[in-house]
């Protein structure tokens, strides 16, 4: 709460108390969900769950804090005590008066600002009274009354309750027989309250390196842990402390309320407070025991059953226990209710981690062995957590409404009662919010830096004005379109200053980045300088070199083709050639990283199929120059959120439109069973006189896979297609093999071309008007959309036809035929392809078995992805070495906790 001048022992404005901080913090968890409320003209209102119940624990926290009981808390109070059970027409209104409430005790956004305006000017006109009296927001001591208040309110916001005996429960049934069926835990027996309090700030580095050793003690040193119980974090990877607090859950349960046994029906899911009548083991039909354990309440009667249970199972158990169960109610012999291997816990003194609060639910473990982990979890949350270190720099917390680290780490396990349970799954609470914003802010300061430390270095300064760029285009045999002239001329400013160009330029499949990455070649080539091109196949590597040397026929520019070392003496007069200065291009495949390929003066290097290399490959070709310019390419358009989020370091350059002559492909998905339909598609073009590709999935049959092959296929084609020509394609056939059939296929002298996904990237054939893909079901949403640019480069209309086996095809799969069905838009197809799949596969990292984002994801946080950026470049402009000290603890972590998952953003 702001401090607004003097009341009592109240500390002057400006200063703040520990007290007030903390009351602060609790009453900024409510801005979240009003941003998310207020939204595009309160569109988020009738989703906000649980608001109401949020709001009085926050209250009762800045309470329990210290934060005086002023008129303006006490109106929020009232508003936060309506406002769960008002229609949703009335929500808006109230969500104003909130907002103008909140912002008369903290500082909040401008959109709640906005919005408080309006709040305040409906408290003005209907709360006369609470004008000329005094808010200010000293920290006064509340009286016993008070304070009970405050803790109740406390304990009921976190669901962290007591639970009685079953005489108490029985009373309470007794004095309210209405709210029978349905009843929250009470909360006047043997459990303690939640007593979590958050540690304050380290002030000093020394303080903050002792929080972060702290956090890195490995689990296997903790004392009273169960091996068993640790090794569920362990064998996922979760070896200290830090790490697993970041194992986050994966579903959460609702376990506030208990019912009475009588009120349960087959099928449900309950919770039961009981008492034990017997405990008896019996063995079943195949010899392996099972447990029944008898369990009643004043209402009616049930039985626990555990299939083949444990030793101690059985011992857990003994007449007379008072015990809480959760599980699913089944109808068991003579249609008994029984609950099967059912959470089970004793009562006893003690904040429970599996009872009387909203519960979290992790991936992997067994059922029976999830209390003895959540329990686990919650130790760490209780005892470690609060020590988190908070690396987000204050300004950034302050001006993004975010909770603290340790808060966030807190409500992430174990959120508050009145949460929304799918919203906390899909992991969009406060907590989750503020964990997304600091990882991807993470990731961008990175990338902020790293751009800022590029372009401090030296590189070279090209010729590229606009008479040097008109030189490099008379060798075109074709005008660039307005989108390619646009490129050229962003690419060419780069290269005409005297730091180091870093470039993306992302195009569809066939916008003609070929023709723009030439121009800029013939800059640094007429500069001085030699140019080199890297491209994924050897196939794409002799169309290049082809296509580029006739291009320059008669300027005495050579292009050499760099091929693996083993081809022999041609490959090393090649290699001599580049390395003298006597080739000014070169292109080739991962041959031009071989450690023997030297270049006499390299200012210009061309990654095309970017996705297709790793970080230390491009690295590598770039070491062979002193800071050459980079441009990278791609036809595997990559989404705005993926683009910002890893290659936020390079300037981007986009193709949005297709050369003149360029046609739509009309796509189609056929079922194994319709494959005919698809032949008769193409049998017509073969007769109109164009070609067909057919790709298959593999190159020969296999035992291991029932796939259709490309050698069994093209025999097949043959009597498919007789009368035409069909020739086959892998990547198993030696080079000149390979450049033979592609040479008759471009000559027309083969009229149908069978393949694999050797063709997905770079071959031109103009008059192939069919792309047909076997088993279209097992290709990723980008290579279907690469090979559909295969065909669509000349006049005619041109036709991508998707034969998949539905038999096999799941969700996923049918999700991107449809796709491919719907949209030509390579952007599109690619926001789907990151949704399906996420970001590890688009950008080449599965394999290398590290994981992008512990829990950020990109198509659900764009908007915080924009904030973290915007903030993080801020940061950077402000104070590009981070050494003010509110910026030490951001930079710390970035060099520490945030260091090896961080090495995937780096792009050259």
């Amino acid at each position: 709460m702001e401090p607004r001048g003097h009341q009592g022992d109240a500390p002057a404005a400006g200063e703040s108390s520990p007290g007030l901080a903390a009351a602060q913090r609790a009453l900024a968890a409510l801005v979240p969900p009003l941003r998310f409320a207020v939204k595009d003209g309160f569109a988020g209102a009738p989703r906000l769950k649980g608001f109401g119940e949020l709001a009085r624990g926050a209250i009762a926290r800045a309470r329990a804090a210290g934060a005086p009981d002023t008129p303006a808390l006490q109106r929020l109070a009232i508003e936060a005590e309506a406002f769960d059970a008002l229609p949703a027409d009335e929500r808006r209104a109230a969500l104003a008066r909130i907002a103008g409430g909140l912002s008369a005790l903290i500082p909040v956004p401008e959109e709640l600002r906005e919005v408080a305006r309006l709040g305040r000017t409906g408290v003005a006109a209907g709360t006369r009274q609470g004008r000329g009296t005094s808010t200010s927001a000293g920290p006064v001591e509340a009286g016993p009354s008070q304070r009970s208040s405050a803790a109740s309110a406390a304990e009921r916001s976190r669901g962290t309750t007591a639970t009685a005996s079953p005489a108490a429960t029985g009373a309470h049934e007794a004095a309210h027989p209405e709210r029978s069926a349905v009843l929250s835990l009470p909360k006047d027996g043997a459990r303690s309250t939640d007593t979590w309090t958050e540690a304050p700030p380290p002030r000093t580095p020394e303080e903050r390196a002792a929080r972060r050793k702290k956090l890195a003690t490995p689990l296997a040193e903790l004392p009273r842990t169960h091996p068993s119980t640790r090794a569920q974090l362990e064998e996922r990877g979760r070896l200290t402390v830090e790490q697993g607090l970041e194992f986050f859950p994966k579903a959460y349960q609702d376990r506030t309320q208990v019912r009475r046994i009588v009120e349960l029906r087959a099928g449900d899911e309950g919770i039961v407070h009981g008492t034990v009548g017997h405990v008896r083991v019996q063995r079943m039909r195949n010899g392996r025991p099972l447990l029944k354990v008898g369990l009643s309440d004043p209402s009616g009667a049930l039985e626990l059953v555990f299939f083949n249970p444990p030793p101690w199972r059985a011992r857990q158990f003994a007449a007379g226990d008072a015990l809480l169960c959760s599980g699913k109610v089944t109808e068991g012999f003579g249609r008994r209710f029984q609950m099967s291997q059912p959470e089970v816990e004793k009562l006893q003194a003690g904040d429970s981690a599996s009872f009387g609060r909203i519960v979290p639910i992790y991936a992997g473990p067994a059922d029976y062995q999830h209390p003895a982990l959540r329990k686990l979890v919650k130790r760490l949350v209780d005892e470690y957590a609060p020590l988190a270190v908070d690396d987000l720099p204050p300004q950034v917390r302050a001006r993004r409404g975010l909770l603290s680290r340790a808060e966030a780490l807190r409500d992430a396990h174990f959120p508050g009662a009145g949460t929304d349970l799918v919203a906390a799954a899909e992991r969009a609470t406060p907590g989750f919010r503020r964990l997304v914003f600091e990882e991807l802010f993470f990731l961008q300061l990175a990338l902020a830096l790293r751009r800022r430390g590029v372009r401090a270095e030296a590189g070279i300064a090209f010729d590229a004005s606009p008479a040097a760029i008109a030189r490099a285009l008379e060798l075109l045999p074709f005008r660039l379109t307005g989108a390619q002239a646009r490129a050229l001329d962003e690419i060419a400013r780069d290269m005409a200053r005297p730091e180091p160009m870093n470039r993306l330029l992302q195009g569809d499949v066939g916008s003609g980045k070929t023709a723009v990455a030439f121009a800029a070649m013939m800059l640094a080539v007429r500069s001085g300088h030699q140019a080199a091109i890297m491209v994924p196949t050897e196939l794409l590597a002799e169309q290049h070199a082809r296509t580029l040397a006739g291009w320059l026929q008669g300027t005495g520019v050579e292009v050499a083709l760099v091929a693996a070392a083993a081809r022999g003496k041609g490959q090393k007069e090649t290699r001599a050639r580049v390395a003298d200065g006597t080739a000014r291009i070169a292109v080739g495949t991962h041959a031009l990283l071989e450690q023997d390929v030297a270049f006499e003066r390299l200012g210009l290097v061309v990654v095309d199929e970017q996705h297709r290399f790793g970080v230390l490959q491009r690295a590598k070709l770039i070491s062979k120059g002193h800071r050459p310019d980079v441009l990278v390419m791609t036809a595997t358009p990559i989404p705005r959120t993926l683009a910002l989020a890893f290659y936020g370091d390079l300037d981007q350059s986009k193709i949005g439109e297709l050369p003149p002559g360029r046609t739509p492909v009309a796509t189609k998905v056929y079922g194994d069973s319709q494959r005919r339909g698809a032949y008769e598609v193409a049998r017509r073009e073969l007769e109109a006189g164009r070609q067909v590709y057919v790709v298959y999935p593999l190159v020969a049959e296999s035992e291991k896979s029932d796939l259709a092959d490309a050698t069994s296929g093209a025999e097949e084609l043959r009597r498919v297609f007789a009368g035409h020509e069909v020739g086959l394609l892998h990547g198993k056939l030696k080079a000149d093999e390979k450049q033979a059939v592609m040479d008759r296929f471009r000559t027309g002298a083969l009229r149908v071309l069978v393949a694999t996904t050797v063709i997905e990237v770079g071959v031109d054939v103009p008059n192939a008007s069919v792309m047909i893909v076997e088993h279209a079901e097992r290709f990723g949403l980008s290579q279907l959309h690469q090979l559909r640019g295969r065909v669509g480069r000349g006049a005619a209309r041109s036709h991508c036809l998707l034969i998949a086996h539905f038999k096999r095809v799941g969700d996923e799969a049918r999700e991107r035929l449809q796709a491919m069905a719907e949209t030509q838009d390579g952007f599109e197809v690619a926001r789907v392809d990151l949704r399906i799949r996420g970001p590890g596969e688009l950008l080449g990292t599965r394999q290398s078995g590290q994981k992008l984002f512990e829990i950020a994801d990109l198509y659900r946080d764009e908007a915080i992805l924009e904030e973290a950026r915007e903030d993080a470049f801020a940061l950077v402009d402000a104070d590009p070495e981070l050494g003010r000290p509110e910026h030490r603890a951001a930079a710390e972590a970035l060099e520490g906790r945030w260091a090896g998952r961080l090495s995937l953003a780096q792009v050259g």
